[in-house]
């Protein structure tokens, strides 16, 4: 008979996976990241994620892993966002993340489908053509996705037929005044990311350009078997997620929960099945006994939106159904509030001159030692943004 896990094995295990019981020190930086991926969206949040996560944490560290000893990568990645991994591990997260075949591809980079039925034109092809002029485009430059995609888009238009081309150039559906072809081959860079061509380089003011592995390493990204990278891809997911399912792998990686075969089955023999909240979830056989045995927090942090913790399936395992709304946002979600492995809350920051306003709503009263490593933690999170001041101001929903 599978075991019963409760709700608070669960979240003691997850925050344990997710470095977030006590901070990592020394090469935790790598570790952090390396656990299933940070999200950067929107950017700057990796670094808050990475602070809750290192002790001792500033800007000059992260900016130096990133470029240069590019310890770490950036590159689109789960759900088509951007996400820092370490680079010794971009196998994982790039052609662990690839999916095998057209109809996933199109079903990770939901929106594409339209365009490509109306030019007559498979998704492989469509990536094909890209990859073949994105060498010669993106070479020794540093571009934006809208820069790289028009050059491209331009090149492209010259070996389609004439009626393919007329469609390609004609108005497209993703943004004001963009061409149709140059919108597929938004969509067409993406894939590039997860075939290891191109990544991103550190942002320059409001760009995040894009440059060519090879040339910002200095060397490619080691060839891994595909069946090798996804089944560590989805351990990952286990080790930071479990208990789970493939509903909540599909969730996380943004994939359609029928496309999990090939990275299911690579791992199911290493699953044991329990008894979660009812229902039978999946944990790797050998996290079993770290599941039943895992110590709680009493920690308090401030995660960021988007924070690794946070992109959960199962949502009311850490915060009532009745807060989801104001927690989990389609545009402009807030940072949230952990105590204990539970969200208590959300805050936003305001940078008002030298001080950093930090505004926390809470869903509930707070206990005094909360509320007083709350402040210590908005202190950090203002050093960690240069404010040589922080103002907290807490109100309830």
């Amino acid at each position: 008979m599978p075991h019963r896990i409760s709700k608070g094995q669960v979240i003691a295990f997850r925050l344990g996976a997710h470095c977030l019981t006590e901070r990592l020190v020394e090469d935790g930086l790598l570790r952090a990241a390396g656990r299933c991926g940070i999200q950067n969206s929107p950017p700057g949040s990796a670094l808050l994620a990475l602070h809750a996560r290192v002790g001792n944490l500033r800007q000059g560290q992260l900016a130096s892993a990133i470029a240069e000893e590019k310890s770490l990568l950036q590159s689109w990645c789960m759900r088509g966002s951007p996400f820092y991994f370490p680079t010794s591990d971009a196998t994982v997260f790039t052609t662990g993340m690839l999916p095998p075949t057209e109809g996933a591809m199109r079903h990770l980079v939901s929106g594409v489908e339209p365009a490509l039925d109306k030019l007559g034109m498979s998704f492989t092809k469509a990536v094909e053509l890209t990859a073949a002029e994105v060498g010669d485009v993106l070479s020794g430059r540093r571009l934006a996705i809208n820069e790289l995609g028009a050059e491209i888009a331009t090149r492209i238009a010259r070996r389609l037929p004439q009626r393919q081309r007329g469609i390609w150039e004609d108005h497209g559906p993703y943004a004001p005044g963009q061409p149709l072809g140059e919108g597929i081959v938004h969509f067409c860079v993406r894939i590039l990311t997860l075939q290891r061509v191109v990544c991103f380089a550190p942002r320059a003011g409001n760009k995040a350009p894009l440059v060519l592995v090879n040339e910002w390493l200095g060397h490619p990204i080691p060839d891994v078997a595909p069946d090798l990278a996804r089944a560590e891809l989805l351990r990952r997911y286990l080790r930071c997620y479990g208990p789970s399912t493939r509903g909540g792998f599909a969730t996380w990686t943004g994939i359609h929960p029928g496309d999990t075969g090939p990275w299911w089955s690579l791992v199911e023999d290493e699953m044991t099945q329990v008894d979660f909240a009812g229902r039978p979830a999946w944990i790797l056989t050998e996290d079993l006994d770290a599941l039943l045995s895992a110590p709680m927090t009493k920690g308090v942090r401030l995660l960021p939106p988007h924070d690794p913790y946070t992109q959960i399936h199962d949502r009311n395992t850490i915060v009532d159904e009745m807060y989801h709304r104001e927690v989990w946002k389609a545009v402009g979600g807030p940072g949230t509030v952990l105590t204990r492995g539970e969200l208590a809350g959300t805050w936003r920051a305001r940078l008002r001159g030298p001080k950093l306003t930090i505004a926390v709503k809470t869903f509930g009263a707070l206990g005094d030692q909360d509320i007083k490593s709350l402040k210590d933690e908005a202190g950090q999170v203002a050093a960690l943004r240069g404010a040589p001041a922080v103002e907290v101001g807490f109100e309830t929903y």
